[in-house]
């Protein structure tokens, strides 16, 4: 029959009692505790075990030359320098990484609004008022086949004009090219 446990707690005035009830025929044994007195006796022959070689070893490692603690006391000074610096350095790429994310965002944003800007310029113009005003208004015409010089563009981009074309239409030579 399995055993049943119940504690009950019993309050009158300023004392308080507890109570464990075991029900069945199941009753566990107290634990034995060794006794104190037999722990008393072992502990002095323990140490009587000990030769006198190994009492005095113990005392030299126990013992600490200056030189090690100077060197320890240095090697733990650099630990903290080094483990402070990693937190500076982490601290510093923490910072630059949220002005990087900062400058990010103002880069979309500029961005954005130029490519509005640019949509509302583009959409504002058309091509075929500006021709109108720049023939009827300004007296432009188109130029005539003898106005137009071709010439060979050693580079396809663009290219500022700072004198006039020459007549042989080559704007520049390589000296390979002229040998």
């Amino acid at each position: 029959m399995a055993a049943r446990r119940s504690t009950t707690v019993r309050t009158s005035g300023r004392q308080s009692a507890r109570s464990t009830y075991i029900y069945g025929n199941t009753v566990r044994q107290a634990e034995v505790m060794p006794r104190r007195r037999e722990w008393e006796q072992e502990a002095p022959e323990r140490q009587k075990k000990v030769s006198q070689q190994v009492q005095k070893n113990r005392k030299k490692a126990l013992h600490m030359n200056p030189a090690y603690v100077a060197f320890l006391t240095i090697a733990a000074v650099l630990a903290l320098g080094v483990c402070v610096w990693y937190l500076q350095v982490r601290a510093e790429l923490t910072s630059r990484s949220e002005n990087i994310t900062l400058l990010q965002q103002q880069l979309a944003q500029a961005k954005e609004e130029n490519n509005t800007r640019y949509n509302a310029v583009v959409d504002s113009i058309n091509l075929e008022t500006v021709r109108d005003k720049a023939i009827n208004e300004m007296g432009m015409v188109y130029a005539n086949q003898d106005q137009i010089i071709t010439y060979q563009n050693p580079v396809n981009d663009y290219v500022k004009q700072y004198e006039d074309i020459p007549e042989s239409g080559v704007l520049a030579k390589s000296d390979k090219a002229s040998k």
